[in-house]
Formats: C-alpha cells, sequence, structure tokens
C-alpha cells in the first residue's frame, strides 16, 4: 500500500517509527506536511494538491495533526475521507477530541467514569459551581491543550476565580473546571487503544511537587499491567469518539478509572520505552485489517431517498418489541430494518431475525419514517437532579450563566453481560456521534495493556513540531 503520514516533522520520533514499521512490512510510506496540501473542490471531483502539484494516489492515510494546526490539518483529512482514501482517525473524531468540552460533553451520556466537569461563563457563577463539585482544590483547564500544557491546580475557590478571570479577559480563553482527584494526584494511567484492544499501557508519576504527570513535565513513565476496569474505560473511551487509535488517559480514582482526556494523535516514543511494545507496528497491522472500510456518512448515505431515516429505538418493558425475536415483531414487513442492537457496553451488529429483543436495548433502526415514528419514545421528560451549592436555577429566558457539570459513575465491573447466544460478532459499543464507522467488529477480547506517549523536544522548529504532534 501507498501510505500517507500527515506530519510537520519527517524526524519526529513517532513519524519516524510508523514510517520504518510501514517498509518493513512492505508498504510504501511518505511523510507529507499537512500544511503544505492545497484543497480542490468542484463538482464531484473533490481533490488535493501538494505543493502545488496534484497529489498522486494514496491508499491509506496515517494523520499527525498537531493542536496548533487542528482546523487545517482536518480540513485536509475531511478532503481525503471526501476523495475515498481510508483515514486511520477521522476528521470528525480528531475535531471532537481536541476539543476538552465537547469530549466530556459526548462521554457524560455513557456509563463510563469521568471526573465532575463544569464550563460557566459568568464569573459570580464560579464559586457556586465549584462548591457543588465538592469544593476545592478544582483543576482548571483550558479547552484545547495537549502534554499538559494550560493545566492549573487551584487550591482555593477564589485562586480558582482569579485565575478564570484573568484567561476569560485578558487571555480570552474558555477553561474548565473540573473534580481535582486527590487519591491519584501525580499519577495516571494512559492506555494505547489500536482498534479493539489495548496494545499497551503505562503510568506515569509527576515527580517533585509537580501535579500533572505528562513526561514533557518531567513525569516519569512505568509499564502496567492494566486492569480490566481500565482496559474495559479506554475501549469504550476511544469508540466513543470514534478514534481507531488513541491515547486514553485515566486517574486511579478510589472508585475505578476517571476519564481524563482521549489523545487522536498519541505519540509513541515515551510508551514505546517504557513497555518495549512495538505499538507502531500494531497501527500499521491495524491499517492493514481495514483499508478496505473508509469512514463513511452511514445516516447522510441512507437517507438520500425520501421518506426514508435512521432512528435509535429504545426498549423498555412496556415496548411492543421487548422479549419477542426480530423475526416476530413485523418490523421488515413494515420496511423497516434493524441495523444493530445495543444491550449496555455491548453491541450486536447486523442481528439476524432469530435474535430476541430484550428490555433496556437500543436499537439503531433504518427504514420509512412513518414506521420509525411509531417506534419513537413518548416518555416524559427526564427530571433534572438537583445540584447542592448552586442555589436557585436562572430563569431560563435570560441571558443568565450556563453551569453545565457532568459526571458518571465509574462503570461496575458487572456492567458487560454475559456472552449473548447467536452467530452474531459481538463488540463493545460503537458510539461515534454524527458518523458510523463502516468496519468489521470483531468478537477477539481486548489485549492486555494500554499506554501513554510522548515526542522528545528537537531544537528550533522541530522542538514546537514535536510538542504539536505528541499528545
Amino acid at each position: 500500500m501507498k501510505i500517507a503520514i500527515l506530519s510537520r516533522g519527517r524526524n519526529l520520533y513517532s513519524t519516524r517509527r510508523l514510517h520504518e514499521a510501514a517498509r518493513l512490512r512492505g508498504h510504501q510510506p511518505r511523510v507529507l506536511d499537512t500544511l503544505k496540501f492545497g484543497i480542490d473542490n468542484e463538482e464531484g471531483e473533490p481533490d488535493l494538491t501538494f505543493r502545488g502539484k496534484p497529489l498522486s494516489h494514496y491508499d491509506a492515510v496515517i494523520p499527525r495533526i498537531g493542536a496548533s494546526i487542528t482546523l487545517y490539518g482536518t480540513a485536509v483529512v475531511r478532503q481525503f475521507e471526501q476523495m475515498g482514501v481510508f483515514c486511520l482517525n477521522s476528521s470528525q473524531a480528531i475535531s471532537v477530541s481536541r476539543d476538552k468540552l465537547r469530549s466530556m460533553q459526548i462521554l457524560s451520556r455513557h456509563k463510563i467514569g469521568i471526573p465532575k466537569t463544569a464550563f460557566v461563563h459568568e464569573l459570580d457563577q464560579i464559586v457556586p459551581t465549584i462548591d457543588s463539585m465538592g469544593g476545592p482544590p478544582v483543576v482548571i483547564k483550558l479547552l484545547e491543550g495537549t502534554q499538559g500544557i494550560g493545566v492549573i491546580l487551584a487550591d482555593t475557590a477564589s485562586v480558582a476565580k482569579s485565575i478564570i478571570e484573568v484567561l476569560q479577559g485578558a487571555a480570552n480563553q474558555n477553561v474548565l473546571i473540573q473534580e481535582f482527584v486527590k487519591e491519584s494526584r501525580g499519577r495516571d494511567i494512559r492506555a494505547f487503544v489500536v482498534g479493539n484492544r489495548v496494545v499497551a499501557a503505562m503510568r506515569r508519576v509527576a515527580q517533585g511537587d509537580e501535579f500533572r504527570s505528562n513526561v514533557h513535565r518531567g513525569g516519569i513513565a512505568e509499564p502496567v499491567d492494566l486492569d480490566p476496569e481500565f482496559e474495559r474505560t479506554a475501549l469504550h473511551a476511544a469508540q466513543i469518539m470514534g478514534l481507531r487509535v488513541a491515547g486514553v488517559d485515566m486517574l486511579e480514582g478510589k472508585d475505578g478509572p476517571k476519564l481524563m482526556e482521549i489523545n487522536s494523535s498519541p505519540g509513541l516514543e515515551g510508551i514505546e520505552a517504557a513497555t518495549g511494545i512495538d505499538v507502531a507496528g500494531s497501527i500499521i497491522e491495524l491499517i492493514e485489517e481495514e483499508v478496505l472500510f473508509p469512514e463513511i456518512d452511514i445516516r447522510q448515505r441512507l437517507t438520500l431517498q425520501s421518506g426514508y431515516g435512521v432512528l435509535e429505538v429504545p426498549v423498555d418493558e412496556k415496548s411492543e418489541l421487548a422479549n419477542r425475536k426480530i423475526n416476530e415483531t413485523g418490523l421488515r414487513d413494515r420496511d423497516v430494518v434493524v441495523l444493530s442492537i445495543h444491550r449496555g457496553p455491548v453491541a450486536i451488529p447486523n442481528p439476524k431475525g432469530s435474535r430476541e429483543i430484550l428490555a433496556g436495548d437500543v436499537l439503531l433502526c433504518f427504514g420509512k419514517t412513518l414506521t420509525l415514528k411509531s417506534l419513537a419514545p413518548r416518555g416524559p421528560k427526564r427530571k433534572r437532579k438537583k445540584k447542592k451549592g448552586v442555589g436557585a436555577a436562572p430563569d431560563a429566558a435570560s441571558p443568565a450563566a450556563t453551569s453545565v457539570i457532568a459526571s458518571t459513575p465509574a462503570a461496575a465491573a458487572d456492567d458487560t453481560p454475559p456472552a449473548l447466544a447467536g452467530d452474531e460478532p459481538v463488540g463493545v459499543v460503537d458510539a461515534n456521534p454524527g458518523l458510523v464507522t463502516a468496519r468489521a467488529a470483531e468478537a477477539e477480547p481486548p489485549a492486555d495493556a494500554a499506554d501513554r506517549e510522548n515526542e522528545t523536544k528537537s531544537a528550533g522548529r522541530a522542538g514546537e513540531r514535536s510538542r504539536d504532534e505528541g499528545e
């Protein structure tokens, strides 16, 4: 295969390792500077130029998009997608994972451990919000940042307010307020996800008084045998974000893993040095397996025909579908196809007609919109939980402060149902928002391990590129 590695520094460790691994497996890799591309759009002919010349054909793309060029970098990746080229991580997944607020909003829908996280606009809401999170200390984070940059520990609410006031004012930066997980101070775990398994994992430990454990901040990395609960969390998080390759950072909370961040362009140097595992080789192997399954927008493709749509249908005990086999529901006769069944953290793609639908399942269906409307739930609106210390809610019509606090309990060890009967492959739920990945789901169990990584700082511009491309 001819593989394009999008990177601004061909001498960076991760770029070199991916290039070497591809060559060792008989492929033709080429490192291309992301900013040297031009995007051409004509009717029916999306195209790219490189250094002003037409781009030759490529079979696959490995995006190593630095944080400072996310907008342009994802535009280039998106153009490759429109041209039908397989991209290791999609432009949508990269964009979502780069935005810490957006990531937490999406993750908060799922049963996956995350620390309480808030985003407020008005300064007078900062202290009540911190109180509702259990009080200080709290962690303040820039919405976009890598390698520990823009992460500040505030010991008191007044200090937090002062920091946010400066960042929102003079620096014009939006920030998150996040619960400080005291029991994991100065330590975290990175799990390196490749496809449907964790290929390597390491624990990073901060040195001295530093609370950030990033290797770029002087942290020390050591290999770790990943607990099954951490492994499951890492896989679930990567699939929720729609990332085939991801560095998933987790804190060791007293009640299980606390998901901190999901990196779409994780560096390889730290994880390979700490574990001795050929992570680059695993990435190239994944491309070989999935190159025939490029990212496509299934919803858009399926709904081109007027009168047809895609809908997720929750099934409760009162549903006409509960405790019946698919072929007994009459859905097919009503021109509705069940594409997949989500059962807790497990997905059953392309279920057979003999598959029984259970209460609690969520069906992904395609078919006539009139029929789908009849299946859509019409239950009462969910009641909001009252937050301690926040006080009375502002009038919905007023432009008062918006405070969004996202928190879910860590998934319990017994969340995963026992093996399901039937012939269909079963995998962890893939909940990529907006896009459904057209790739084969496999039933093999996730491998033991996970990872965390970093790029080395080179001199001059190479050093900046290293900080850019290795999260």
